[in-house]
């Protein structure tokens, strides 16, 4: 018997499920099988892009593959609440490694050797991914490549076509429905660090310390590895400092507990508003940015002990540079 209705019987959980079609599909180059585990009017959105339709997804996919024959997705967590008897909605995070070996997006092969971090919600039923949310640490894999973020993000632009003809990233204008409508569960958990995110942006940074284990692991974007809670607050404040008019908002909260692991819980949020103030991202230029972002925890006898949150830096440029010529 299939673990949920819909789904074939060679799944016996949600995480074999999800960790195993992303095997199929990448490191068993099994990139026909998105015909089946990918609908044909699959909506995926990352900070870069929006995304309708499978055909522009296995296309995508071969162009990764072809710039990093090599890419492995290693699954470092599975976080996932059921919706209905038939569906349920995840929240992967991934460790992926590559050497950039073939042209493409990045530009001509460098042999450089990757390792950075996404985290993709999906919604899946029917043996397959109904709806999805995607961030990729662009921002990691630019500076690995020996790339300036702007400069890179700048390129970016020109190669697409100019200001007027690239790719715009995602916002709540370019935001397409999909047939998921949920906010995730009501576990203490992911209240918890719902709660936390919240007061972090409503400028209550006290709630760090009061909040943390002090000897707490941090994975942020540009994958950027810290200990403890001055480098949490570094890391929020910069990221806040710089849309302090901005409105935050929780658009999807999950927490778990089971066998074997510690609390954990997985967020994803929204900053909209305008660029108007110094931080991670320079010069107030009053550009309206929308900053699609993830984090994923886990907590211990003393507070939040390992965080890993995800934001697009590239997007963020993208929308600041289009605003700005």
């Amino acid at each position: 018997m299939p673990f949920r209705p819909g789904f074939d019987p060679r799944w016996t959980s949600e995480e074999g499920f999800i960790l195993g079609i992303t095997s199929d599909i990448w490191e068993d180059r099994g990139i026909h099988t998105l015909h089946d585990y990918y609908g044909p009017d699959l909506v995926v959105r990352s900070p870069a892009s929006v995304i309708k339709g499978n055909a522009g997804i296995i296309a995508a996919t071969q162009a990764t593959l072809a710039e990093f024959p090599d890419r492995e997705l290693l699954g470092e967590d599975v976080i996932w609440t059921g919706v209905t008897p038939g569906s349920f909605l995840s929240s992967h995070r991934l460790l992926c490694t590559a050497t950039h070996t073939g042209p493409g997006m990045y530009g001509a092969p460098t042999g450089r050797r990757l390792e950075y971090r996404i985290i993709a919600d999906c919604f899946c039923e029917n043996n397959g991914v109904a709806d999805e949310w995607l961030v990729r640490d662009q921002g990691a894999i630019v500076r690995q490549m020996g790339r300036d973020v702007v400069d890179w993000t700048r390129d970016l632009i020109a190669r697409e076509g100019g200001p007027e003809a690239c790719i715009r990233p995602m916002s709540p204008s370019t935001d397409l429905p999909g047939p998921y409508r949920g906010r995730g569960n009501d576990n203490t958990h992911g209240a918890r660090l719902a709660d936390i995110l919240t007061r972090i942006m409503a400028d209550e940074f006290s709630v760090i310390p009061a909040t943390y284990d002090r000897a707490c692991e941090l994975a942020y974007w540009g994958h950027s590895h810290q200990h403890g809670t001055d480098a949490a607050d570094r890391q929020w404040l910069g990221l806040r400092s710089a849309f302090p008019s901005a409105t935050f908002r929780v658009d999807h909260v999950m927490g778990v507990e089971t066998k074997g692991t510690p609390p954990r819980a997985a967020i994803r949020w929204s900053l909209h508003g305008r660029h108007d103030g110094w931080g991670h991202f320079g010069a107030p230029t009053r550009a309206e940015v929308y900053v699609m972002g993830m984090t994923q925890a886990e907590f211990g006898p003393w507070g939040l002990r390992r965080e890993w949150t995800l934001i697009d830096e590239t997007a963020v440029w993208k929308q600041i540079l289009l605003a700005t010529g």
